[in-house]
């Protein structure tokens, strides 16, 4: 521990080594005057303060890191920020003398986001971050805090004091803004927000409606009341106070900035482009100003401008670079002369008074600076680029800008060439800029070079400026000359084996040959690798012999070697003498290595470290040798800079100059004479100058001497190289595009003019490869040549190439030409024709893979539909227990469907169950309560009950179907088990009666299915009996031979779904594709019906009927009737040459004709009969069907009524259960606010109680201290009644007298709203000290009056001094009195205000509740009534309201009427005799019960009151004032204890955590070094084996006798000292478990006492 001490010690002391010189950079924050001539803004880890007129900077540094939050106080000249750590502190330093003036602590966890001063008291307001995202008040002068409050989860970007009153605060983020007023009671502050209502996104005013009540004004009497949304939704908590749709939610306009006016109201800039005007007071935004988008070429200029309507002054632009880039809105500015907007880029500087003149205080980068390097001979310049490609040159003695150019291009790399003023930057697209720095005032851009298409990762220059060492990506390492003599000439390039991940050059003076090691990390090995290569002088003379045609360095010349090394490495440098220093990657810690000559190219043995040191930094870092190769710095993301000796690995000095929050550092650069550190940060876009700050003399000198000995050998070449730099021409960005466009369109054109497939010249490809020669890349173009020169070696052979080429060309066009005119189906494709057949075993190869490809995707695709089919399938189809149909007419276009429907499931049988036995036993509790309560009426006349009972049947059966609303009773459904309409108030009679309703609906279907059913099957019935009659008449048809179609009638689709489920052969229209198997089988299939085929004709018997009977057994009377009479033969010979016989035979021939014909007709005649009757009789049987099916659909009409009328009912019933759930919500929402709201009555009337107690504690102060005052004023006469009487009026006059109070004058053309404020504490206090100095002048002697006393001066000038301190305390007294009052009638008027909120409530309440009372009284009911027309009277309005109107039958009002008459006419004269004598019966009864009652309940009191046990609790809750506060105490108490328990548990687990990790790495560590050890240990073993044989032969018994004694001894003495450690182990325990025991005792012990 005390080594320890000494080194962190010797650390600090040496941290104090190193001094910050200049720190430059901006990083668009907040820039704030810190007085009149000075701003002040913070970078990185500092805060910078430049005077604006001689433009010097002073640096103030945060000690822990990063700044955080920052703000500034121009009045108090202070200036305050936050740290970046745990636990962040506020500090606050005073200006010029950088004097910390206070240090505040608050209770933020993470950081700080936002810091604001007030400009009239000494308050700071600050906002956290994550967790707390509490603002706090702060009084920075005595570093008090004043009050606090947090807003979990709001972020907030913006926060400033109203200038005029600090008591108000504005708080804005991307989404809000809130006004926070501080109100103050005597010494307590409080602080209450107000939002702000902001307009919508295009300006226009949104109006809140309050979405949480009701509005009386929107009423709908059909539907019930009309409540919020939120009680719609179902929400009941505090989410129904601010629940809106998302349809209704309109976005509002987003903030960037606001600034406060000098009448306390606030400007806001937006995203949008809208200016608004906030009134304070009332909350509300206006819009002043819209800027619309502006096109591209506008969109470049960054103007400030005023706003118009406030004043017609602007702002001039910036200067012209800056016009290129996209404005962007930082800060707002309220001045008298309008309001100021500024942009983005730069700082400026504008004076009003001075021709609205534009200073440009400070040029400021767009982007991160990327590196920085000194420019030689290094003690005077140092440059620095940006990402953006910016390039600043800097005087190294104050950091003063020189000047800038722009590259245009995102920069990769910088560095600065020893040998001359030039400046190398690699970009990100390939390219080198070198840049002639000869004049610092005006650097240009001289040469560039395009490598390659690989971006630039490194540059690197050897020690005597000779090379350049370009690193690439993918392992290209280039190598250009670095002199400008030679134009910076490309030398060659080399591949390394991975990417490279730094470079490092050794030059040796000798033999002037240039070591370069590429520092390697291959991804197939977990070690660095080291790659070293040399370059001779000779690539500089005859660069041709060292490379090869494509440009690549020969190995033989360069000598390449590799080294393995033990561990990866994200950094590593190289030092005379072949050592090696590398940072680990993975582990924080430095590696020295030594690397031995005999190493060569094939030999991977691995280098080990010779010494390793722990870093304290996050790994990766990087390392930097000083150019003495004395100091090795070393940097990683934590941003600390470490010196380190290059020799021992010593820390020399240590610098915090970047923080971990912006990445660490960038780049580090030492200067040649070791005087100064360049250091640039990665993200915090900081720029840092250390110079050292060394005592030592021996130091300075060698330092300087090496300084002298570089400068030597470089001046020679530093003069001539910057004479050649100067004299080239400036490098012209147009000018090389211009070419590059034309060699462009010159070798486009080339291209368009032979646009055909031909072999094309020699010199046409060597044209085109020129022209393209300049815009390719120094790789391509090595290549080009390479080319080249093999299409000059190989000529010969090209020529007979193209010769055969040319022959085979020609023969194939033959062979196409033939082909185009072949037959189409002997004509081949045209790819067959291609001779290559690689080419076309490619094109085979994607055409399977795209054919396998389509398969699967249309296998997919088919899965997919078939997963879909059975999903429907299941859902529509079989889930029903009857099928969807259909049944048509065979003549009419009616079609009737049924009903599809579903098995009702387990759960709706046992709820229709439960119902129908709950309405028994409702139907038997009514009837048994009807015979026991109820009266029977009188009896009638029998005529008159005989006349009832003829008229019952009617009158009884109008209500069934007219109360009951749907004729479901005759269409299968049962109405009797419905509950009556005018019956349903409950919630379960509601649903009871719905599950009814779908039992009957469900009836109802199923009698119209069995109907269905029958009709369905009789249609069967009637087409099987035509098709049976469709054979007869399709025989009659043929014989007849007519040309008639018979209609045959089918079921459709409709008819039988079920066929649309199965999928016919003919229904497919394309050719069924068959698998190889397929196809087999189905052509075996084939041949064995063909071969039955040829058996079967080749049948003797068949052909045996063929030929004796034609092929028929049986001859039919129409087949004979066919049969024709064969004429004579002698028919051909002429009738002359007949004989008799043949005449005769002739005859009878005509005989047997004409009897045939006759049998035919008659026969023609009986089937044309038979036909009419068949078609007759289908026609009747189908048409009697067609009625029957228009019956069927009437049936379907009246079922679907009755099916809408029952649905009807359900939806009105599920409505108002709806209603009733709503009304339910929305209560119980109401209620939930109301409790709220009880409770903020609560604290608001304690918050009441409280003020108006200290308000007169503190009035009967000021009460005491006023009437001191008049004692004072009265006493006067008596204090000096030793006076004459023509002294005490004088001397009571001057005493009465009081100098001119100072009044403060603020004209309006003039009035700074940064100033003074009236009655703040800094101007009470002016005010009275200036009144102190008249009084002191009115004490003067000369203004005593003549021939008085002086002692009695003197003590009338002591009594007027107290006079006038009491009357300005009773002044301080009265305004803090004032305030107190106003602070207390802002906490009445609160309490008023939650008082009017309850009230609002209740009376909502009540609303709401008669609303839900006069819901479930009226009821909705559904009547039929016949159709017609029933006429009223109208009033004198047009149409009639029949809101309340009722429909009934005339007769029964008639008969009611009489009715009512006799039966009040009977109950008036009963009522009138039982009045009297039951009045004073039933208040006797009432009195007696209230007796016996009041009886029970004393006995009952007096019971418990005698076997009450006093109990300690009962004890402590009898004793206690406040019992309630106590045990919230206890349960506060208790969860304190456990969430520190649960805090140090969480702890203990990070730490467990912690140590497990840190055990695991040492693990790890202890495997490598068991591993090394391992292999020790077998050449130990080897070692151990040969001396035993040495000592065998030795004779050293003796000496081995005493190491064995001293062994022995060293393991009795280990052995003694294990036991003791156990012992003290044992003891520890013991102790730690009485320390825990005594650490129980002190909780307190929680149980119950049971008695």
């Amino acid at each position: 521990m005390e080594s320890d001490a000494e080194n962190g010690e010797d650390i600090g002391r040496r941290v104090a080594d190193l001094e910050v010189r200049w720190v430059q950079g901006f990083t668009n924050r907040n820039v704030g005057f810190v007085n009149d001539k000075t701003i002040c803004y913070p970078c990185g880890n500092y805060i910078l303060f430049v005077d604006i007129e001689t433009k010097k900077k002073t640096v103030l540094k945060c000690k822990n890191g990063h700044v955080g939050a920052f703000a500034v106080n121009g009045k108090s000249q202070v200036v305050a920020f936050s740290d970046q750590k745990l636990n962040p502190v506020i500090y606050i330093y005073t200006f010029p003398g950088l004097v910390k003036r206070s240090e505040i602590k608050g209770q933020a966890q993470l950081d700080y986001s936002l810091l604001a001063f007030s400009y009239t008291g000494p308050y700071l307001a600050s906002y956290s971050s994550v967790p707390e995202f509490a603002l706090s008040i702060w009084d920075w002068q005595e570093n008090i805090l004043l009050c606090s409050k947090s807003q979990p989860g709001v972020t907030v970007t913006s926060m400033s004091f109203n200038p005029m009153n600090w008591h108000q605060l504005c708080l804005s983020n991307e989404n809000s803004l809130t006004v926070w007023n501080i109100e103050r009671n005597d010494q307590e502050h409080h602080l209450k927000s107000k939002p702000v209502r902001l307009p919508a996104e295009d300006g226009s005013l949104m109006y809140n409606q309050d979405v949480f009540f009701s509005h009386p004004g929107i009423q709908d009497l059909y539907y019930g009341p009309v409540l919020p949304i939120s009680a719609i939704a179902g929400l009941a908590g505090d989410e129904a106070e601010t629940f809106r749709p998302k349809d209704d939610i309109q976005p509002s306009v987003h903030p960037t900035v606001h600034c406060w006016t000098a009448t306390s109201d606030l400007y806001m800039g937006c995203e949008e482009g809208h200016f608004l005007a906030i009134n304070v007071e009332t909350l509300k935004a206006s819009l002043l100003y819209y800027k619309p988008p502006r096109d591209t070429t506008e969109r470049r200029r960054t103007q400030f401008h005023s706003l118009p309507l406030l004043s017609d002054d602007s702002l001039k632009n910036e200067e012209d670079k800056r016009r290129k880039q996209k404005p962007v809105l930082l800060a707002m500015a309220y001045h008298k002369d309008g309001l100021y907007a500024a942009g983005s880029g730069s700082v400026y500087v504008y004076k009003p008074s001075q021709n609205e003149k534009v200073i440009k205080l400070l040029d400021a980068c767009n982007d991160h600076f990327l590196s920085a390097d000194f420019l030689t001979p290094g003690n005077k310049y140092c440059v620095s680029v940006a990402i953006s490609g910016e390039v600043h040159v800097w005087l190294l003695e104050d950091g003063a800008f020189i000047s800038k150019l722009c590259l245009n291009t995102q920069a990769t790399a910088m560095v600065c060439c020893p040998s001359s003023y030039s400046v190398a930057v690699g970009t990100k697209v390939g390219h080198v800029y070198f840049i002639d720095v000869t004049k610092v005032e005006t650097p240009r851009v001289v040469h560039r070079v395009l490598l390659s298409n690989l971006p630039v990762q490194h540059l690197q220059y050897d020690q005597s400026g000779q090379y350049l060492i370009t690193g690439a990506a993918e392992g290209h390492i280039f190598i250009l000359d670095a002199r400008p003599s030679k134009l910076f000439q490309v030398l060659g390039y080399l591949v390394m084996s991975s990417e490279v991940l730094g470079l490092s050059t050794i030059y040796d003076v000798e033999s002037e040959l240039v070591e370069v090691m590429a520092l390697l990390c291959p991804p197939d090995l977990r070690r660095a690798r080291l790659e070293i290569f040399c370059l001779p002088s000779a690539i500089t003379i005859d660069n041709d012999e060292c490379i090869d045609e494509r440009g690549m360095l020969k190995n033989s010349v360069i000598q390449k070697h590799q080294y393995e090394l033990e561990y990866p490495l994200s950094s590593a440098v190289r030092q005379k003498g072949d050592t090696v220093y590398g940072y680990c990657k993975h582990a924080p810690f430095i590696c020295k290595y030594h690397l031995t000559k005999k190493k060569t190219w094939k030999d991977v043995s691995v280098t080990l470290s010779e010494k390793r040191i722990p870093s304290n930094q996050f790994a990766p870092g990087f390392l930097h040798l000083s150019p003495n190769s004395q100091l090795l710095a070393s940097v990683a993301k934590d941003g600390v800079l470490f010196i380190h000796d290059a020799v021992t690995l010593e820390t020399v000095a240590r610098e915090h100059c970047h923080s971990y929050q912006g990445q660490g550092i960038g780049s580090l650069a030492f200067s040649l004479d070791g005087q100064f550190i360049l250091v640039n940060g990665m993200d915090d876009g900081t720029l840092v100058c250390l110079k050292w700050n060394r005592t030592g003399e021996d130091e300075i000198k060698e330092a300087t001497d090496d300084w002298r000995l570089i400068l030597a050998f470089l001046n020679n070449s530093i003069y001539n190289e910057n004479a050649v730099l100067k004299s080239m021409e400036e490098w012209n960005i147009a000018t090389e595009s211009l070419l590059e466009s034309s060699l462009e369109m010159e070798s486009q054109e080339m291209l368009q003019k032979k646009p055909s497939v031909e072999v094309m010249d020699e010199d046409s490809y060597l044209n085109l490869n020129i022209l393209s020669t300049d815009e390719m890349t120094w790789l391509n173009q090595k290549v080009q040549k390479a080319i080249k020169e093999e299409i000059k070696k190989f000529a010969d052979k090209r020529k007979e190439l193209k010769k055969g080429i040319k022959k085979l060309r020609k023969t194939i066009q033959e062979m196409m030409y033939e082909n185009e005119q072949a037959p189409d189906i002997e004509r081949l494709d045209q790819q067959e024709f291609n001779l290559d057949i690689e080419e076309q075993e490619r094109l085979q190869v994607e055409s399977e893979q795209e054919v396998a490809k389509i398969r699967k995707e249309i296998e997919m695709e088919n899965l997919a539909k078939c997963y879909l089919r059975d999903v429907i399938k299941k859902e529509c189809w079989d889930s029903m227990s009857i099928k969807g149909r259909a049944i048509k007419c065979f003549h009419a276009a009616y079609e009737v469907k049924n009903y599809p429907m579903k098995e009702r499931s387990k759960e709706e049988l046992e709820a229709l169950e439960r119902v129908l036995q709950l309405k028994k036993f409702e139907s038997a509790d009514f009837k048994i309560r009807k015979e026991i309560v109820e009266f029977q009426p009188q009896a009638v006349p029998p005529k008159e009950e005989g006349e009832k009972v003829e008229e019952e049947p009617v009158t009884d059966e109008a209500p069934s179907s007219s109360l009951i609303g749907s004729l479901s009773a005759q269409f299968g459904g049962d109405t009797s088990i419905l509950y009556h309409q005018m019956d349903l108030h409950t919630r379960e009679q509601k649903i009871n009666q719905i599950i009814l309703l779908q039992d009957i609906i469900y009836k109802v279907k199923t009698a119209f299915n069995k109907e269905f059913d029958t009709v369905a099957r009789q249609k069967e019935q009637e087409i099987a009996r035509v098709k049976e009659r469709n054979l007869r008449i399709q025989e009659i048809v043929e014989q007849l031979e007519l040309q008639e179609e018979v209609w045959e009638p089918a079921l459709t689709d409709d008819e039988i779904p079920e066929r649309a489920l199965t999928v016919q052969d003919s229904e497919i229209k394309v050719e069924k594709y068959l698998t190889p198997e397929q196809r087999a089988k189905a052509e075996m299939m084939a041949k064995i019906e063909m071969e039955r085929r040829l058996a079967a004709l080749n049948s003797a018997r068949q052909r045996a009927l063929y030929d004796m009977m034609n092929g028929v057994l049986e001859i039919k009377k129409e087949d004979i009737l066919k049969i024709e009479i064969p004429p004579p033969p002698f028919v051909s010979k002429p009738d002359t040459l007949w004989n008799e016989e043949e005449k005769k035979v002739f005859k009878e021939f005509e005989k047997k004709v004409k009897e045939l014909n006759e049998e035919r007709e008659k026969y023609r005649k009986t089937l044309e009969t038979e036909l009419k009757k068949l078609q007759t009789s289908i026609q009747e049987t189908t048409q009697t069907f067609d009625d029957t099916v228009s019956k069927l659909f009437e049936r379907k009409v009246k079922s679907e009524m009755v099916i809408y009328q029952e649905e009807l009912k359900i939806n009105n019933l599920l409505y108002s259960l709806l209603l009733d759930e709503e009304l339910s919500t929305r209560e119980a929402g109401l209620n939930h606010f109301l409790d709220k709201k009880q409770k903020e009555k609560l604290s608001t009337a304690e918050a009441v109680q409280v003020a108006r107690a200290q308000d007169d504690a503190y009035r009967e102060t000021y009460d005491n201290l006023a009437a001191e005052d008049k004692i004072l004023e009265r006493g006067f006469k008596k204090e000096f009644s030793d006076v004459p009487a023509h002294h005490i009026d004088h001397l009571f006059k001057l005493y009465k007298r009081r100098p001119r109070a100072q009044k403060i004058k603020m004209h309006l053309d003039t009035a700074n709203p940064y100033g003074d404020r009236p009655g703040s504490a800094r101007a009470y206090e002016e005010a009275l000290a200036h009144l102190m100095k008249a009084i002191d002048e009115m004490d003067d002697p000369e203004n005593m009056p003549e021939g008085l006393d002086p002692t009695i001066w003197e003590r009338f000038c002591l009594a007027r001094r107290t006079k006038v301190e009491s009357e300005q305390l009773v002044k301080r007294k009265a305004l803090t009195l004032a305030e107190m009052q106003a602070f207390l009638q802002k906490r009445i008027d609160d309490d008023e205000k939650i008082r009017m909120d309850i009230e609002k409530i209740l009376n909502e309440l009540n609303t709401l509740r008669e609303e839900k009372m006069r819901f479930q009284l009226d009821l909705t009911i559904q009547f039929l009534l016949k159709q017609g027309q029933v006429e009223l009277e109208s009033a004198a309005e047009l149409i009639p309201d029949y809101t309340d109107a009722i429909l009934i039958h005339k007769s029964v009002i008639e008969e009611l009427n009489c009715t009512i008459r006799a039966q009040g006419e009977k109950k008036i004269a009963s009522m009138v005799e039982s009045k009297d004598f039951s009045k004073g019966i039933f208040q006797l009864e009432w009195e007696h019960k209230k007796m016996k009652m009041l009886m029970e309940d004393l006995n009952q009191k007096a019971r418990d009151i005698q076997k009450l046990h006093v109990s300690r609790d009962r004890q402590l809750f009898l004793s206690v004032l406040n019992y309630d506060s106590r045990i919230t105490q206890q349960v506060s108490v208790m969860e304190q204890t456990l969430g520190v328990m649960d805090k140090l548990h969480k702890k203990n687990v990070k730490n467990r955590q912690k140590v497990f990790k840190d055990l695991e790495k040492r693990i790890c560590l202890k495997e490598q070094a068991n591993y090394k050890l391992s292999q020790e240990l077998q050449e130990m073993l080897v070692s151990v084996s040969e001396r035993r044989h040495i000592f065998e032969a030795a004779d050293t018994q003796l000496i081995s006798e005493k190491a064995a004694k001293e062994h022995y001894r060293d393991i009795v003495q280990r052995r003694q000292l294990v036991d003791l450690a156990k012992e003290q182990a044992q003891e520890i325990a013991v102790l730690q478990s009485e320390v825990e025991r005594l650490r129980m005792r002190t909780f307190p012990a929680l149980f119950e006492t049971e008695y």
